[in-house]
This record gives structure tokens, C-alpha cells and sequence, in this order.
């Protein structure tokens, strides 16, 4: 006959194997699913050896809110990538004496060379959300922001740089489950900030500035493709479709889908109108 504390200590192992056999599981589908990327990060490659022979630039910048999974997708992009011909540049507070330097200039600093790709992991347009809702410019610096930016890509594109802009679009109830997942895992502890903390409370104050940001800065030299991300795995996908789109390389597989999913993908100008539609009905944007 099995006492107490046998009892105790049987339901406590099957417990803890419970839960293993379920991490196990979870990564087990995380992997399968990476698994399904890997064709594109093939095409990834030959995008890179385009860029090299041709001794072209190019630019992808991701935006979005906190938690929106534009770091997650970065990784997935990059993972089997040649590593001498791209960068991630994610910047941090600007100095003293960059704040006094023209707005673009740490950026350009930062702009590839020849047969070099760079992922900017927030970019320029932090101008355009970020800092006007948290009052770290004043409202005539983010006019003029929305104002200059247009030029500046306009003259970037004539120029020869290819420039792709991404949007991931999260909702707030899936930004809410992803923080409280980064304060629970210590493993993702480290993501959140005193800024992601108060994401939620300024949710309107961000839909509000994104309006404005694709109103004024979705043009046809430089549009905005908005990344529906509430679906990691098919958002990821997907970036890397458009991505793959937007350069002339040859040699695509024959066998692999590159047309954006409609559900997960749309242009800048469809999210204006759809985000209008949405301020008649209800009176106010709702992501």
C-alpha cells in the first residue's frame, strides 16, 4: 500500500513530466514550424548573391508597436543569411550631440554600402510614433518629420537603394498577451520597458500617430505594407514574400508560393482605408 508521501511524490514526478512532455511539444511545433520558413530563407540567400553581383543596396525598415513581432521576424530573416554583406541596426536614445545633428544623420551613418542589406529594427520614423506620443519631440518637429521624410526617400529610391517598409499590426488584446508573457518568462523579462509598460494605456495615442504616419508617408516611390502579426509564423512568411518581391533575382523556385497571403498582408493605402472606415463606424481607430 502506497503512503501518503509515496502518493504525494508519484503525483508530483507525473507533474513534472507532464509539463516537460508539454515544453517538448511546444518546441517541437515551434521547430516544424521554422522548418516551413526555410525555403524562403533559401530564396533569401540568392536575394543576397543578386545584391552582390549587381553591386546593389537595399533597406527594410520595421515598424510597429511593442510586442508586434518584428524583432522574431528580423531572426527568422537573417538566421542562414551571409553574414558579411548584411546588419541589424537597432539604435538606441540619441546623445546629446546627435540630437543636435540634423534628424536623418545617425541613420544614414548607419545606410549599406554596395552588395550590403540592412534591417532596421525601428528606424527614422520612430519621429512619427514613438516619440510624439511620449513627448520626446515637440509637435513642430514631428510636423516637419512627416513633411521631410517624403523627400528623403523619394531621393533615396532615385538614387538606387532599394527601400521596403513593413507595418506589423498588432491588436491590443494580442499586445496585452505578449507582455504578460515577457513579465512572466525570465527568459523575456529583459524585453520589457518602462515605454512597452505603457503601450497599452496609449493605445489611442498610437493609432492616432500611425494614421498620420501612413497618411503623410505612404508614397509610390516609398509605400508602407502593413504585416497583420497575430500569427507569428505566417506573418514571418510572409515579410519574407514581400521582401523577396521587391528585388529582380533569378533563379526562384519554381515550386514556392511568393504571393502575399491578402489576409496577413495589405498595402499602406488599404490599412488608411480601412482605419477610416472603422473612426465613422465607431468614432474612433481601434489598432
Amino acid at each position: 500500500m502506497i503512503d501518503a508521501d509515496n502518493e504525494n511524490a508519484v503525483t508530483e514526478l507525473r507533474e513534472r513530466v507532464a509539463d516537460l512532455e508539454a515544453k517538448l511539444a511546444r518546441r517541437d511545433s515551434r521547430l516544424a514550424k521554422d522548418d516551413e520558413l526555410k525555403p524562403y530563407q533559401v530564396e533569401l540567400l540568392k536575394l543576397q548573391g543578386y545584391l552582390n553581383d549587381n553591386n546593389a543596396r537595399m533597406i527594410v525598415v520595421f515598424e510597429g508597436r511593442d510586442a508586434s513581432g518584428k524583432g522574431g521576424a528580423i531572426r527568422r530573416i537573417t538566421r542562414y543569411m551571409n553574414v558579411k554583406n548584411y546588419r541589424v541596426v537597432a539604435l538606441g536614445k540619441p546623445t546629446e550631440e546627435q540630437s543636435a545633428q540634423w534628424y536623418f544623420q545617425r541613420y544614414v551613418t548607419q545606410f549599406p554600402s554596395g552588395r550590403e542589406i540592412v534591417l532596421f529594427d525601428r528606424s527614422w520614423y520612430n519621429r512619427a510614433m514613438v516619440e510624439p506620443v511620449f513627448g520626446f519631440c515637440t509637435e513642430d518637429e514631428h510636423e516637419a518629420f512627416l513633411k521631410g521624410v517624403v523627400g528623403f526617400e523619394k531621393d533615396l529610391v532615385r538614387t538606387g537603394t532599394i527601400l521596403v517598409k513593413l507595418y506589423f499590426s498588432v491588436t491590443k488584446e494580442e499586445q496585452a498577451k505578449r507582455f504578460k508573457r515577457r513579465k512572466s518568462d525570465p527568459l523575456r523579462n529583459w524585453k520589457l520597458s518602462e515605454v512597452d509598460l505603457q503601450a497599452q494605456d496609449k493605445w489611442d495615442e498610437f493609432s492616432d500617430m500611425k494614421y498620420k504616419m501612413l497618411k503623410k508617408t505612404s508614397t509610390e516611390p516609398a509605400p508602407w505594407t502593413i504585416i497583420r502579426s497575430g500569427d507569428k509564423r505566417g506573418a514571418r512568411m510572409n515579410a519574407m514574400r514581400v521582401i523577396l518581391n521587391a528585388v529582380p533575382y533569378e533563379d526562384r523556385s519554381p515550386d514556392l508560393n511568393f504571393t502575399p497571403d491578402p489576409d496577413i498582408v495589405i498595402s499602406g493605402m488599404e490599412e488608411i482605408e480601412l482605419m477610416e472606415a472603422i473612426r465613422a463606424d465607431v468614432g474612433r481607430f481601434t489598432y
